[in-house]
């Protein structure tokens, strides 16, 4: 019995053993990791701190995970080698899973070999560079946002405000460099130009830094985007106060390297930064950050948490995660071969426990404290940037940029669209620029102390009223004048800043000009000249290599041909004003109006009675003299004098048409051109002339001109000689000129010549600069408001309108010569007075035959035509006392005697007297 209870003692003794080995075995297993930082820095004071309360608050909410993160510190001294020997360090000799870290990107580079050779993850919460991920490692993760991400919210303030040109300035190593490739790309989607980058060392001193800001001085441009550490941009933006660069006028763009470092920047640093517009990482608000925060203010009130430590939190918990889903087996190392000379790098040997803990890592997703976490392709994909600007000593917020819809106000705002109608305004708040400007600067201006510009002008011998230049003969320094001189003087007043300049003639030692106006352009693309004025055509091929404004005057070619006179004026101009057909028409009516008047009045109207040959006589004289006077036979038949009004319209138009067109055909020239266009020139092979030093020359050649019958000329009179001889003497039989010269040209000569087709359309005459010079942007505007002012109606009088008083402008008027022309009048423009001429001679006879044929009474019907007719109501009827015709009634009874004789008379003048006015009634 004694026996059974020590057996039982012993049994529950050992099963309490075994319970308590297996519960000892059971227990959390500790995963070493490492933790590469620079020690004893304000910012690693924060990560360590974060890292360790990441611990803490996962494995308290988590107490039955069967893993537990020991940490192990390894110093980098804030150097990159010992960066890398304090990795190389905890992997060898604590054998670490993973490495958190670390700090910078240049730490990192090395790191990323060391874990792809060891296959020991690194995740670093704080390297931005984008060139890391150009190593491609898949033992790296960046558990924070690559530098390159906010280069689409920079882009988006650059293109909001519609500045042309800025200028990155930027550390010399691998995080300054990194976004250069990514920020040159994003400005060039929206044709912004890099003119020059500042390059800042990282232990540049003051002087070097000082000499890189009066460097930025002198240089046009005013946009300028900072990337860089927190404690250089502080030394950076002090000097660029004292300097000067941070004045109205100026902009300043800092990346999120800065922002999001704030913390490490002093309150003078901050102050420098006045009116600066920065880039800042959004952190999401929540609950759970609120309470973070709230619990570290209340533990470490001296510490300022920035986003970084946020990252590491997140990192931290992220890597437990990991750990965990994968397991504790295979922890161990494989070792080099023995007695083989490795490598300190192959002496590591390889982590077992890497390969699957890379792929858990890639799967962990949660709600961090900064947000989102989820790796893409082994880093953290951002969505949101805040804009803020540095106001005092603190950054205000005033926006935010999403991919999705750009710069909004508010997040939870509707997008605004970047139309014409849309304003900075719509898209960010009120916004403080440097120097306490609430003006949005131009972004490009002439400094005071850069350099003048250098303008090439061109040196001709023509046409000076456009282009002249001469020289001093005191100092012999050039002297521009001229429209285009005056116009481009009156263009630089009107833009908003001051801009030296100075001429330079495009001349050859003697005088002459270097070349022709292409070669005067390309002298701006080989940087002799910063921009040429002058009478410089915009062209196609020119604008490949240069930058032109707007036109300030209109262009293109007319062709221009002498005119002649087109009448011979000799003994027969008198019957020019008609047409033959015209004239044989009206002679043919003359004879028809007469015929029908005299055969429906000579049976009854004693004028048109008599011997055959005076009645024929009668019948053209009364129709001819309707022309210049009243007939002296009366007309008695009702249908007679409808007809005879009518005659009298048509002849009083008539004649007043043939009036006017004799005295305009005999007082007036009748110019015509001699050629009316180029097809006709190409297809005779007429010689024509050119400006010379122009583009017509290319132009000519190219519609099909043999260079043999292309004359140049310079002058306005050597043209009019070559016009004046003719292609019979070595003349020209047209000239081609462009229009702002024609104009000038025919004020001289506008009596004489003529432009008949503008042949070629160009744009017209503009100033020319570099490609992507902010200054044509700015000249154009002041040429719009130039040219909307009175001031440009004063040029154009004072250059042009002095030479066309007696000419009008061809510009307005293509026919700079307008002749008196006219055609002669034909049949057509009186063809409805004929017809009804005719149509009254048809009714008239017509009713005149009727009447006859009723009454006739004898079978010879030609003798009874011929004879008076007795039985017409105006038989009786006899001339007035006041007509010389002393025909009397043919049936009145011959006087016996001289008393009858004179009875008779009295009675007849009274009969006479009665029945003067009397008007024709029916034949019957």
């Amino acid at each position: 019995m004694r026996n059974m209870k020590v057996f039982f003692f012993v049994l529950l003794f050992l099963s309490f053993f075994v319970e308590l080995s297996r519960g000892q075995n059971n227990g959390p297993t500790k995963v070493n990791v490492g933790v590469v930082t620079d020690v004893r820095t304000s910012y690693s004071d924060v990560d360590m701190l974060c890292i360790n309360m990441s611990l803490a608050d996962f494995y308290s909410s988590r107490p039955q995970f069967h893993t537990r993160l020991v940490v192990n510190v390894g110093d980098s001294r804030s150097d990159v080698l010992g960066a890398a020997a304090a990795a190389l360090d905890l992997i060898k000799n604590k054998q670490v899973k993973a490495i958190l870290g670390p700090r910078t990107s240049m730490q990192a580079h090395f790191l990323i070999e060391i874990g792809q050779n060891s296959q020991v993850p690194i995740v670093s919460y704080s390297a931005t560079s984008p060139f890391l991920t150009s190593l491609r490692s898949p033992y790296f993760f960046r558990a924070t946002y690559e530098d390159s991400s906010q280069v689409y919210a920079i882009k988006a303030i650059i293109k909001l405000f519609g500045w042309r040109e800025v200028v990155p300035v930027y550390i010399d190593n691998t995080f300054g460099e990194g976004i250069m490739p990514h920020l040159t790309d994003a400005l060039q989607e929206i044709n912004v130009r890099i003119p020059y980058r500042s390059v800042i060392a990282l232990n540049a001193t003051d002087q070097e830094i000082s000499v890189q800001l009066l460097k930025m001085m002198t240089m046009p441009t005013r946009v300028f985007i900072v990337h860089m550490y927190p404690d250089l941009a502080t030394r950076f933006f002090i000097k660029a106060k004292e300097i000067g660069l941070m004045k109205p006028g100026y902009v300043w763009i800092v990346t999120n390297g800065v922002t999001d470092n704030l913390s490490s920047i002093n309150e003078t640093g901050i102050e420098a930064m006045e009116g600066v517009l920065g880039v800042k990482t959004y952190t999401q608000k929540s609950k759970k950050l609120d309470k973070f925060r709230s619990h570290w203010r209340k533990r470490f009130p001296g510490l300022e948490l920035d986003v970084y430590g946020l990252w590491a939190y997140d990192a931290t918990t992220a890597l437990a995660i990991a750990i965990e889903e994968a397991g504790v087996n295979n922890l161990t190392f494989s070792n080099a071969e023995p007695g083989r000379n490795v490598s300190d790098l192959e002496a590591l040997g390889l982590s077992q426990y890497g390969p699957k803990l890379i792929q858990t890592l890639s799967r962990v997703q949660f709600k961090g404290l900064a947000g989102d976490f989820r790796f893409v392709n082994g880093q953290l994909q951002p969505s949101v940037f805040e804009i803020v600007n540095f106001i005092g000593t603190g950054k205000w917020p005033i926006g935010f940029c999403t991919k999705e819809n750009g710069l909004v106000k508010k997040l939870d705002q509707q997008p605004r669209s970047m139309s014409a109608l849309s304003t900075w305004k719509d898209h960010l708040k009120p916004i403080i620029w440097p120097g306490g400007v609430d003006i949005v600067p131009k972004g490009w201006e002439i400094p005071t102390n850069g350099k003048t510009l250098h303008i090439g002008v061109p040196k001709k011998s023509g046409y000076t009223d456009l282009m002249k230049v001469t020289r001093d003969p005191i100092t012999n320094t050039p002297i521009a004048g001229g429209f285009c001189i005056d116009f481009f003087e009156a263009v630089i007043q009107a833009m908003p800043y001051d801009v030296s300049y100075e001429f330079f003639p495009f001349e050859k030692r003697d005088g002459e000009p270097a070349g022709d106006y292409n070669d005067l352009v390309y002298q701006v693309y080989l940087g002799r000249y910063d921009a040429v004025v002058g009478d410089t055509t915009i062209l196609a091929n020119r604008s490949s290599y240069v930058d032109f404004t707007f036109p300030f005057i209109k262009s293109g070619v007319g062709l221009i041909v002498p005119m002649e006179d087109a009448v011979k004026r000799n003994i027969i101009s008198f019957l020019k004003p008609l047409t033959w057909k015209l004239w044989l028409t009206s002679f043919v009516f003359f004879f028809l109006i007469g015929a029908t008047v005299w055969a429906v009045e000579h049976r009854v109207n004693p004028d048109f009675q008599g011997p055959a040959r005076y009645q024929a006589s009668t019948i053209f004289w009364f129709a001819f003299s309707t022309m210049v006077f009243a007939p002296r036979e009366r007309v008695l038949s009702f249908g007679a004098r409808l007809l005879v009004i009518t005659w009298y319209f048509i002849v009083l138009v008539l004649t007043q048409s043939y009036t006017a067109s004799l005295a305009s055909l005999l007082t007036s020239q009748q110019l015509d051109p001699t050629i009316t266009s180029m097809s006709s020139l190409l297809r005779s092979g007429e010689r024509v002339g050119y400006q010379r030093q122009s583009f017509i020359l290319g132009k000519l050649k190219e519609t099909g001109f043999s260079q043999s019958s292309l004359v140049p000329f310079d002058t306005a009179e050597e043209c009019d000689e070559l016009l004046r001889k003719g292609p019979n003497e070595g003349g020209v039989s047209a000239a081609f000129l462009e229009i702002p010269y024609l104009r000038l040209f025919l004020g001289q000569y506008c009596k004489t010549y003529k432009m008949v087709e503008e042949p070629f359309n160009v744009d017209g005459f503009g100033f020319v600069f570099p490609i992507g010079s902010p200054l044509v942007a700015d000249v154009s505007r002041a040429i719009l408001k130039v040219a909307e002012s009175p001031k440009a109606m004063e040029l154009d009088n004072a250059w042009f309108k002095k030479k066309e008083e007696s000419c009008p402008d061809p510009v307005t008027n293509p026919d700079s010569n307008p002749s008196t022309t006219s055609r002669q009048l034909g049949v057509d423009s009186f063809w409805l007075l004929f017809l009804v001429a005719f149509v009254m001679c048809v009714l008239t006879l017509g009713k005149f035959t009727f009447c006859f044929l009723k009454k006739a009474k004898e079978d010879d019907l030609w003798k009874e035509f011929t004879e008076a007719d007795g039985d017409s109501y105006l038989k009786d009827v006899v001339k007035c006392p006041c007509s010389s015709s002393q025909h009397m009634p043919k049936n009145s009874s011959e006087p016996t005697n001289k008393t009858d004789s004179t009875n008779q008379t009295d009675n007849v003048e009274t009969q006479v007297t009665n029945h003067c006015d009397l008007v024709s009634q029916d034949c019957h």
